[in-house]
């Protein structure tokens, strides 16, 4: 007889995986017109009794953009945090939803608008929830000048891409403060078997002075760069050329990624930064994963992204590199936007990126190896689509 899991079985051996239980969050479900939470459903588990919990180690729950359609997954993604040694505040911003956002403009707004004005003290680190769309509703109102003071002051790591990176270059522009692109609390902790990869390299990432992070992709030369590292979703650079929140950098290294994005839409946000002097002005234009697997062109199926690389690198005569490991993706690396990089070829044909210049976790007062994955209690194959 085949054993077919069942969905409290499967919560079971999720959370096995993730050697810990719920922590006391909402769980109730909101209507797509109201924001709200209900803790009426709460369950509480005692996480792991050996994980020492730091007081300098709080995370502090930002969603500035998209809802978590999953309250287990939620639950799940603070749990393994938690019993990392994390101590987790907002916690409710998981569990917020207004129309297709992760509450109200003000709700997410107070996200980070708190520890601006100080009503909140400055977190050691502030992880996004997911991405989506919202993010740049925000941008006006965020006090980014106070908020990048108080993280520079306590050396918050700020965590998240996609729709969330929208905060992460206005905070660079106007707060003159770095972030991280990295994992999320719902897109990557919360998933039943976290990639090993991605667990790691957020380890490494995080409590090392100098990260390297290495990619075999063969390039079509010798490549060498150096400079400030910056940059995340296309679509959301895009939106924000010739506004406050785009960084200036001169001589920086470009880094982008996006998913599902034809080439030739691709290719037209490229020439849209180009054309606001952007590209001209990078030492090298980095491009991450952009998923692009059966994705055709609607007006040439042989304009693919390849075409896209030779284009803009012929137009910009910047150098360009692909194959970094970073993107909507399952697998992806941990590395600071707005530190320090260093580019150098690599023998295999490949090249390296050294960074720099970055507020780290100590990882003598955290349990991070709790974050790589474990055995489940149940040997089950979960075939699962990325979520951003």
């Amino acid at each position: 007889m085949t054993w077919q899991p069942t969905r409290r079985r499967f919560l079971q051996a999720s959370a096995a995986a993730a050697g810990a239980g719920l922590l006391q969050a909402c769980t109730g479900t909101s209507s797509p017109g109201s924001s709200s939470t209900d803790t009426s459903k709460a369950t509480t588990v005692q996480p792991k009794t050996n994980v020492p919990h730091h007081g300098s180690n709080t995370l502090r729950v930002v969603a500035p953009s998209g809802f978590a359609e999953s309250h287990d997954r939620s639950n799940a993604g603070l749990t393994r945090l938690y019993n990392a040694g994390f101590t987790i505040v907002n916690q409710q911003a998981a569990f917020r939803r207004y129309q297709r956002f992760a509450g109200t403009d003000a709700e997410r707004l107070a996200d980070f608008q708190e520890v601006a004005n100080g009503r909140a003290p400055a977190p050691k680190v502030l992880m996004g929830l997911r991405g989506g769309y919202g993010a740049s509703r925000l941008l006006p109102q965020i006090d980014f000048a106070s908020l990048g003071a108080k993280m520079r002051e306590r050396g918050t790591l700020f965590f998240g891409f996609s729709d969330v990176c929208a905060v992460q270059l206005g905070l660079l522009a106007k707060g003159n403060m770095m972030s991280f692109a990295g994992p999320m609390v719902y897109s990557e902790f919360g998933k039943p078997q976290p990639s090993a990869y991605t667990m790691d390299s957020f380890i490494q990432g995080t409590t090392q002075a100098n990260h390297t992070i290495n990619v075999p992709a063969v390039q079509r030369g010798d490549v060498g760069a150096e400079g400030t590292l910056w940059g995340g979703n296309l679509s959301v650079l895009a939106s924000l050329a010739g506004s406050p929140y785009m960084p200036n950098i001169d001589g920086g290294i470009l880094f982008i990624e996006d998913v599902s994005e034809q080439p030739y839409r691709i290719e037209r946000m490229l020439h849209t930064l180009h054309m606001a002097g952007i590209l001209k002005k990078q030492r090298a234009i980095i491009f991450g994963d952009f998923r692009m697997g059966t994705i055709r062109d609607a007006y040439d199926p042989n304009y693919n992204f390849s075409a896209v690389v030779n284009q803009i690198q012929r137009v910009t005569r910047v150098p360009v590199l692909t194959g970094f490991p970073f993107g909507h993706i399952a697998n992806k690396a941990t590395f600071p936007l707005g530190a320090h990089a260093k580019i150098r070829s690599a023998g295999n044909g490949g090249y390296s990126v050294t960074f720099s210049g970055y507020p780290t976790l100590n990882a003598s007062t955290l349990s991070l190896d709790t974050l790589k994955p474990q055995v489940a209690q149940y040997q089950t194959i979960i075939e699962e689509t990325v979520t951003e």
